[in-house]
């Protein structure tokens, strides 16, 4: 017998689900009719990449007005050039010469704020230049995608009225690269649990495969009813794979790696009174049954805790029989 390196770990069960840390619902800023919708539910998309557009009442007017400023600053900037070259010959009086300057700076100020109203739309400054330019209002509202992800969830669909945060939300976009896997785990390992431990995730659809991750929030509560704890974990998935509402089998690290005395797992004998038992030799030819206690089992091995000692030599494989040879000698 040897030592062998043993973690404590507990197992549960839970399910996976999307980070709603890294879930958008994406809204339009602005009420409208949609025109286009451009993803569907399980199209992977980019950040800034356009979702939707909107034909926008809003949009319209915030441009319409920007039209109507520039036409008035034009105006007013014609006004004070005409009476700049008038009091020059006495033409015209100086009050009224800083009334044109005054209406043509009032001006000014109405187009910046006709721009900035438009800027709020997401129009840059070379559209905005381009509508005042040609003197034509475009009411279609571009909305954006704020994070790259895969688009979860979509009620857009053109001619539809869409609000401003009212749901449901034309498009849903999750950064899928880590998931939460919630779970509730016995009431007796509450204690063993800290934020930040490790856990080791496993799924049906990819058996052979872990996915890595840590604790990040325990319930401040038992459930009353199934005397369980709420634990949420965020796992890793950088390739995409798992799926939300996925079933998942995990192994939670509560404790530091520690050396015990551990035999093969097919050295130990389960006694029909329950007992745990293994078979000793000193010289190989004579064998002694004793009755062990045993812990943690992993990787093939138990530790053992009460019965043995490092450098027994034990019977690792055959110990069935030789319980079956001793069981029909004491009947006989």
């Amino acid at each position: 017998m040897e030592e062998r390196v043993f973690v404590e770990e507990r197992r549960a069960v839970g399910s996976i689900d999307f980070n709603q840390n890294r879930l958008v619902q994406v809204f339009t800023p602005y009420q409208g009719r949609i025109i286009d919708a451009y993803f569907n539910i399980g199209d992977r998309v980019e950040k800034d990449q356009i979702l939707f557009t909107i034909d926008s009442p809003d949009l319209l007017q915030a441009e319409s007005n920007l039209v109507a400023a520039s036409g008035v600053l034009t105006l007013q900037t014609r006004s004070l050039n005409r009476v700049k070259s008038l009091v020059k010959i006495g033409g015209i009086s100086q009050q009224a010469v800083d009334q044109t300057t005054s209406d043509q700076q009032t001006a000014e100020g109405a187009l910046k704020s006709a721009r900035d109203a438009v800027r709020i739309f997401g129009k840059t400054d070379e559209e905005i230049d381009k509508i005042v330019a040609e003197r034509r209002a475009d009411p279609r509202l571009i909305v954006k995608n704020p994070i790259a992800g895969y688009v979860t969830a979509r009620a857009a669909a053109p001619g539809l009225f869409v609000q401003p945060g009212v749901a449901p939300a034309p498009y849903a976009v999750a950064d899928t690269s880590t998931m939460w896997m919630l779970a509730n785990v016995v009431e007796a390992d509450a204690p063993l649990l800290q934020v930040g431990q490790d856990v080791r995730v496993r799924v049906a659809a990819y058996p052979d495969r872990e996915f890595l991750g840590a604790i990040t929030v325990l319930g401040p509560s038992v459930d009353p009813t199934t005397r369980r704890i709420f634990v949420r974990s965020e796992i890793k998935d950088p390739e995409h794979l798992l799926r939300a509402g996925m079933f998942a089998d995990f192994v939670i690290r509560v404790g530091a790696p520690f050396r015990a005395p551990a035999v093969p797992e097919s050295a130990v004998v389960r006694e029909s009174d329950g007992a745990m038992t293994a078979w000793t030799t000193l010289d190989r030819r004579h064998f002694k049954q004793k009755t062990i206690k045993i812990g943690l089992r992993q990787q093939g091995f138990d530790q053992i805790e009460e019965g043995l000692s490092v450098g027994d030599l034990i019977v690792s494989k055959g110990a069935v029989f030789l319980d079956n040879l001793a069981a029909i000698s004491a009947a006989e």
